[in-house]
């Protein structure tokens, strides 16, 4: 029997297929866990986490980190169930804007505070669990982030998964010219206007039908154009980012749908190509799209899949090398 993911239990007008969370859990032999974190700058971010339920020796550490107007609350919690499922102890925590963390809604000026929010809490996550491999798994603007982690944090983690990674945007949602050009001015008069005219992420995320009405119904999404400064800012990341590619040691597995219109897929091929890691794989899915998990369940078997043997394999020679 094939890896199944919690996805298949959900449905399009239920995360849990009509199951309370609590129930879920249960279902999927996880403990849940949630709390407030109190950030540096005294913002309340929220954090949670999932640990197998049966006695196992535990594998690893698994850090989430989610993408732009996303939370952990809805899909990419249940990526987390999954993983934990195999034997990791899963953290994640809202950015700043997102989900139930503090901030204005989607607006990420400075990628920096946000990854401050990550640093902090998986620091707090890996102390709770000092045995263990500690693991990334990103999604989209997620995997920019979990870039720069690794970056401010050379030697900590044992290797990071980079799904549809924000690597480069595509052009095909890149703001029309001359927006793009004029970006820098419209952000530093107006930088919350929402005035960005791209299309709605999940419109272009979801292939399958229902899993897109799902992803819509994730009540801290934003529906909105994305605001001036963070466009930028998404834009400054993506470029900052490609001038580093080299610097980036870690093992690496990178996911992402070849005809993903969000993320640029020959970005990631270029960060596979060019990133400094010895231990490194490059895994494009001919016919999917930006989100992997809104692919049919068959596709998404097969994608998280790959993620998890990997995640798996990879603690095993973190053990081994002890």
């Amino acid at each position: 029997m094939g890896f199944a993911h919690p996805v298949e239990d959900a449905n399009a007008g239920s995360l849990f297929g009509g199951l309370t969370s609590e129930e879920f859990y249960e279902k999927h032999g996880v403990v849940h866990r949630d709390a407030l974190m109190q950030n540096k700058g005294g913002m309340n971010i929220f954090t949670q986490s999932w640990h197998p339920k049966h006695a196992l020796p535990l594998k690893g550490l698994v850090g989430v980190v989610h993408g732009f107007t996303g939370s952990t609350n809805w899909l990419v919690q249940l990526t987390a169930i999954a993983i934990a499922k195999q034997g990791f102890c899963v953290y994640a925590l809202d950015h700043q804007g997102h989900g139930y963390s503090e901030g204005l809604r989607a607006h990420i000026p400075d990628i920096k505070p946000v990854v401050d929010d990550c640093l902090q809490f998986f620091d707090y996550a890996r102390a709770s669990n000092p045995d263990l491999p500690a693991f990334l798994y990103s999604e989209s603007l997620g995997g920019a982030i979990a870039l720069l982690i690794h970056l401010r944090q050379r030697d900590v983690w044992a290797g990071a998964v980079l799904n549809g990674a924000m690597c480069g945007i595509s052009a095909k949602f890149k703001p029309p010219w001359p927006l793009e050009h004029l970006l820098s001015i419209v952000a530093w008069a107006a930088p919350t206007w929402e005035i960005v005219p791209t299309k709605a992420l999940p419109t272009v995320s979801f292939k399958v039908e229902w899993k897109r009405s799902l992803a819509i119904k994730d009540p801290h999404r934003s529906m909105s154009r994305p605001r001036a400064a963070t466009a930028l800012e998404l834009l400054r990341i993506c470029g900052e980012l490609q001038t580093k590619f080299s610097e980036v040691t870690l093992p690496l597995l990178i996911v992402h749908g070849a005809e993903d219109v969000v993320c640029d897929p020959e970005c990631v091929r270029a960060l596979y190509e060019n990133a400094g890691s010895e231990d490194k794989t490059l895994k494009i899915y001919e016919g999917m799209w930006h989100q992997l998990v809104g692919e049919s369940n068959e596709d998404v078997s097969k994608v998280y899949g790959d993620v998890c043997d990997w995640l798996c394999e990879q603690a095993d020679k973190a053990r081994r090398a002890e």
